[in-house]
């Protein structure tokens, strides 16, 4: 485990958050939901960020995108460089420009993307490589161009289950040399290298994993992860993290939690 550090992180208000649409399995547009209670509960995330010392910054939500909320999907930010977006579903497009705009007001530069890519929801950084997943969402000629543009080692990890569709919902980065991960959500040879890798990853049941408790935000020292994942959280404690447990399970209806609610500004 290392030092907790002051994280700069971007998060969108659920102000128009609704389940209208199906794009991934978690999603029923039959369902019922509540707004408000989804803006609750994303607010006590924030504050609980806020709490732990951290920056959080706002981009403002656009009506008619259920889904930006989700700001984990808007970018990839490593040394202050950032790489753009671009979704699968079109019911998601015009996030990509809005958070595209948000960075360069913001100062920055951003690199356009060449193919499908859903942002930190499948580009993780791990200390000082990068792991990607592909196989539902982001395309693995995206993994091409997020190393030429981070200038970093990108690690090509498989996802074989469609309930985890993005690699943020079946691996957590602990800290630079720690992970907690689903060993089924990936294909063999995915497991292998994250086995070599993290030998001392922590392993995440199937029941943790299907209330997204890897889902989860780490600073090094603190996991903010779903309430419902106990067992993780028992498990995280165990290696010697902290824990504190948010209760998403209005955002969940359309398949995120607390990592897909953040998205990492790295300057």
């Amino acid at each position: 485990m290392t030092t907790a550090a002051a994280r700069r992180w971007l998060m969108c208000r659920p102000t128009y958050f609704a389940v209208t649409y199906r794009i991934n399995p978690w999603m029923d547009p039959t369902a019922p939901y509540d707004n408000g209670l989804a803006v609750a509960q994303w607010e006590t995330l924030r504050q609980t960020f806020l709490g732990l010392g951290h920056t959080v910054e706002l981009i403002e939500p656009v009506p008619g995108l259920p889904d930006m909320v989700f700001a984990a999907n808007g970018a990839t930010v490593v040394d202050g460089k950032v790489l753009g977006v671009q979704f699968r579903d079109a019911e998601r497009a015009d996030e990509a420009p809005a958070y595209k705009a948000w960075f360069e007001r913001a100062g920055f530069d951003v690199t356009d993307p060449k193919h499908t890519n859903e942002g930190e929801g499948d580009i993780l950084l791990a200390g000082d490589v990068l792991l990607a997943g592909t196989g539902f969402r982001t395309s693995h000629a995206a993994h091409a161009q997020t190393q030429e543009v981070f200038g970093r080692p990108v690690i090509t990890l498989q996802l074989v289950d469609p309930a985890y569709y993005h690699l943020d919902t079946a691996l957590c980065v602990l800290d630079e040399k720690n992970i907690a991960y689903l060993p089924s959500a990936f294909s063999p040879g995915s497991q292998a290298v994250l086995r070599r890798m993290f030998p001392d990853a922590v392993i995440a049941t199937a029941a943790d994993a299907a209330v997204l408790g890897l889902n989860a935000v780490s600073d090094g020292r603190t996991v903010v992860l779903p309430a419902q994942a106990t067992d993780l959280a028992a498990a995280l404690r165990a290696a010697g993290y902290e824990t504190i447990g948010i209760d998403l399970s209005e955002l969940r209806k359309a398949g995120g939690g607390p990592k897909c609610c953040t998205l990492e500004v790295r300057a």
